[in-house]
């Protein structure tokens, strides 16, 4: 089963709109069944991935809040966006001795009762020996206090939500580098399914979708894992750039850097779908770049080609303080993805702008 069925008539406006540039679009479109989905919670307010960001995030009629997950030296699944700890923790404070040749404090070399004693804080690089916090204008680093949490501590906060407003918000669950995961003899896969399951999220019908940027991996998982544990969720293929070396294979005896161009293939999309059911691009990746200029943005055929093979296309994503110099607002991006590529829905930082988006084009 897929998660969107797929009209003649969707695929035909998709076709129109894929030659045409954005302020072209001529009849509105049937907008109910399109998602927001929070990145990291409401990250643009709060510190990506605490639990108040995500509380933050139900408040704004999102429905999804994603997990990014990472596994501790003790088998724990905690909830963080890299797999290592020092872009938004004080790691390199309290364990200044702990990181890597690469200067890295990496997750997977704590337990999770060292991780406790971390604050977290809104994200930071380090330049000329100073944290330089990534958006400036976001919430002060280091300023109240936050920690990381566990996946099923996040679960249940969710649920409990779920139960004390009546509402029925999904998980939007990342298992972040497998592949090193696997290095290190770890199977971030299959603890994540086992967590999963043990709050009933067993079926497609569960309001959970699974993703990763590996593609190996997401086979391994809908081929073996998911049927040895008798569980079959939805899932979606993350895209990204090979330049970004997201992901590492192992071939012939020896990782190597995975080649996303079959990924990015629209002729190979048919064989993904049968592990995937969605594609997560980069909203970039929805545009005919070359021909895409201010105020006239083209719109390729991925999300028509996604579409064809009964895929959902949820792109990430925007960022009101990161706009592409080809729009002059975060609405006319929303549109460009939402409206103009016909994607299902959208990872985006700001997810009140997102809701308040959908809402206004309704009317």
């Amino acid at each position: 089963m897929k998660l969107k069925l797929v009209t003649t008539a969707t695929l035909l406006s998709t076709a129109i709109l894929a030659g045409c540039a954005s302020t072209n679009e001529a009849t509105p479109m049937n907008t109910d069944s399109k998602v927001i989905i929070a990145h990291r919670g409401a990250s643009g307010y709060l510190p990506e991935h605490t639990l108040e960001s995500k509380a933050l995030a139900f408040m704004m009629g999102v429905k999804y809040v994603e997990q990014d997950i990472a596994m501790t030296r003790d088998n724990r699944l905690v909830v963080i966006h890299d797999h290592f700890l020092d872009r938004v923790t004080d790691v390199a404070k309290k364990f200044p001795k702990r990181a890597r040749k690469d200067g890295r404090f990496y997750v997977v070399d704590f337990t999770l009762d060292e991780i406790r004693k971390l604050d977290f804080t809104e994200g930071f690089e380090i330049e000329n020996g100073k944290m330089v916090q990534g958006y400036p204008d976001r919430f002060p680093m280091f300023k109240s206090k936050f920690k990381i949490h566990t996946l099923e501590e996040e679960i249940e906060f969710v649920q409990g939500l779920n139960k004390t407003l009546g509402l029925d918000i999904g998980l939007y669950v990342e298992t972040k580098a497998p592949w090193f995961h696997k290095q290190e003899g770890k199977d971030i896969s299959k603890a994540a399914l086992e967590v999963l399951k043990k709050y009933g999220y067993t079926t497609k019908d569960s309001n959970v979708i699974f993703q990763t940027f590996d593609y190996p991996d997401l086979v391994y998982v809908k081929t073996e894992l998911m049927p040895k544990m008798g569980m079959d969720l939805k899932t979606v293929m993350l895209l990204g750039y090979n330049s970004w070396n997201e992901t590492f294979e192992f071939v012939d005896g020896q990782w190597q850097p995975y080649d996303f161009e079959y990924l990015l293939n629209t002729d190979n999309f048919g064989e993904i779908s049968k592990y995937a059911d969605g594609l997560g691009p980069s909203y970039e990746m929805l545009f005919d770049l070359e021909k895409t200029t201010k105020d006239h943005i083209v719109v390729n055929d991925l999300v028509a080609k996604a579409h064809e093979n009964g895929m959902i296309v949820h792109p990430y994503t925007i960022r009101k303080d990161k706009l592409p110099d080809y729009v002059s607002t975060v609405d006319e991006l929303y549109k460009a993805v939402l409206i103009d590529a016909d994607a299902d829905g959208v990872f985006t930082d700001f997810p009140d702008l997102g809701v308040k988006f959908l809402n206004n084009y309704k009317k």
